[in-house]
């Protein structure tokens, strides 16, 4: 296998570009030389995403658009890994023959030895899918120990020489600090094909914080299925913040975010640590879903908008300018006109920097697709675009709102017209951009005034008073 070339393909998350970056480290340890185009590669692995139906069949074409490769002689396998994989197993690879092999997590410990034996003609037999929870205890403090016999993509990456390799380059990129989820949302399968919450150990966390610096890396996007969840299997009070303190403490890192924060269990700690700790930027990932009470407890979650617009308060108590995003479902079993007039006033009154919206889809082994209440796709499709549209406006509002404001931004290029750009600290990975006017150098951290707006993309002057 030595110098054989193979390309790694992500979809999907910021989670999976970590899970990637641990399979090429693998790779590259196994001999294998990673190649930047598909085209050029004697192997191409693609990390599937296996959440929505959406994803789910751009997974499905990439996989087949990375088999025709094979066509002009230099490509000689395409492998599935990643979620897809993981969900359905035996039957992806049934359905999907162009694919010469179809890994779940428990391959990615060896995945070099299996690339390897595909190239010479094996074809493994695709795994069983399982319930990923059953793995590990239902005591989440039981878990850490029991964890060492489980793979757990991007768990354990800190080892040296260290199996995770970055793949994407710039001043930014995804740490994961745990994998899994314990909740039950109706509507989600993630826990059942990632397993139970399991959170890596805090300086485990910081050491890998620590090797990103030296790649070049300025701010970490904590990810996780559930982040406000981080620690409950590490058995002490308040981990969250106390990975926060260790992290302001890695010399050269300069940014911390925060992703994916279940706005149930924001606690005043932790909103409180966000805020007042030396470099977490002011800026919240929440995922609200939906507003109306009556579709959020059909969902298994929690809130109205009365609880939900009191959070949004609380943050702005401690900075207004703070960048928040969310996402939301509409169409989902049982929704009503009224429901969705809940959700529209919410957004209008919340003031949000971004906003996700989707469509809601029955997904197999889900309580939702078991309920009663079921809408047409096309009343679906047309909830979500009237919902989206309002949105954006919303958003594109909010943008215009910061002119004037003061921000700092993390250069991380130059767009189409050769202007320096990057984001603000109340910009998300997926929230929009902000363009510069002046010079600078990728991974420079500006102070500059906004300026100006296009969509919900700010332009700033750091030359400006």
């Amino acid at each position: 296998m030595v110098g054989v070339r193979v390309h790694v393909l992500t979809l999907g998350c910021a989670r999976n570009e970590v899970d990637s970056d641990e399979l090429a480290g693998r790779l590259a340890q196994g001999g294998f030389e990673l190649v930047a185009e598909p085209g050029d590669a004697e192997a191409v692995l693609v990390n599937t995403c296996g959440f929505i139906d959406a994803a789910k069949q751009d997974s499905i074409d990439t996989l087949l658009e990375a088999s025709r490769l094979k066509e002009d002689g230099t490509t000689r396998a395409v492998v599935a890994v990643g979620c897809l994989a993981e969900r359905y197993g035996r039957e992806l690879a049934e359905a999907l023959p162009e694919a010469d092999a179809v890994l779940g997590f428990d391959s990615y410990g060896d995945i070099a030895a299996r690339l390897d034996a595909v190239l010479h003609g094996g074809r493994p037999e695709a795994h069983v899918p399982r319930d990923r929870r059953e793995l590990l205890p239902l005591t989440p403090v039981s878990r850490p120990q029991a964890a060492r016999g489980v793979a757990v993509p991007g768990h354990g990456a800190t080892t040296r020489p260290a199996p995770r390799q970055r793949l994407q380059t710039g001043p930014s990129a995804p740490l994961k600090i745990a994998s899994g989820c314990d909740r039950r949302c109706a509507f989600c399968a993630i826990p059942r094909f990632r397993g139970s919450y399991l959170s890596r150990p805090v300086d485990e966390v910081v050491a890998e914080a620590r090797w990103l610096v030296t790649e070049g890396v300025k701010e970490v996007l904590l990810v996780s299925e559930n982040t406000s969840s981080y620690g409950k299997d590490l058995g002490e009070a308040r981990p969250l913040e106390r990975l926060l303190a260790a992290l302001a403490e890695v010399d050269g890192l300069e940014w911390v975010r925060l992703s994916y924060l279940q706005p149930a269990e924001v606690r005043p700690s932790l909103l409180e640590a966000v805020f007042t700790t030396r470099k977490v930027v002011a800026y919240l990932d929440l995922p609200f879903q939906h507003a109306s009470p009556a579709v959020l407890r059909r969902m298994r979650r929690f809130g109205d908008p009365e609880s939900f617009l009191g959070l949004l308060e609380r943050v702005r108590s401690y900075d207004p300018a703070a960048g928040v995003r969310s996402n939301v479902i509409v169409g989902f079993p049982g929704e009503t006109e009224a429901d969705v007039a809940v959700l529209k006033d919410f957004l209008v009154a919340a003031r949000l920097d971004a906003v996700g919206v989707f469509a809601y889809s029955d997904e197999e082994d889900t309580e939702a697709a078991t309920l009663a209440g079921k809408l047409s796709a096309g009343e679906i499709e047309d909830r979500r675009a009237e919902v989206a549209d309002l949105a954006l406006l919303l958003n594109e509002e909010r943008a215009a709102e910061r002119v004037g404001e003061r921000v700092d931004v993390l250069v991380t290029g130059r767009d189409d017209d050769g202007a320096w750009s990057g984001r603000a600290a109340c910009q998300g990975p997926d929230d929009g951009g902000t363009r510069l006017v002046g010079a600078a150098r990728v991974g420079d951290i500006v102070s500059a005034v906004v300026t100006d707006s296009t969509g919900i993309d700010l332009e700033a002057d750091p030359g400006a008073a």
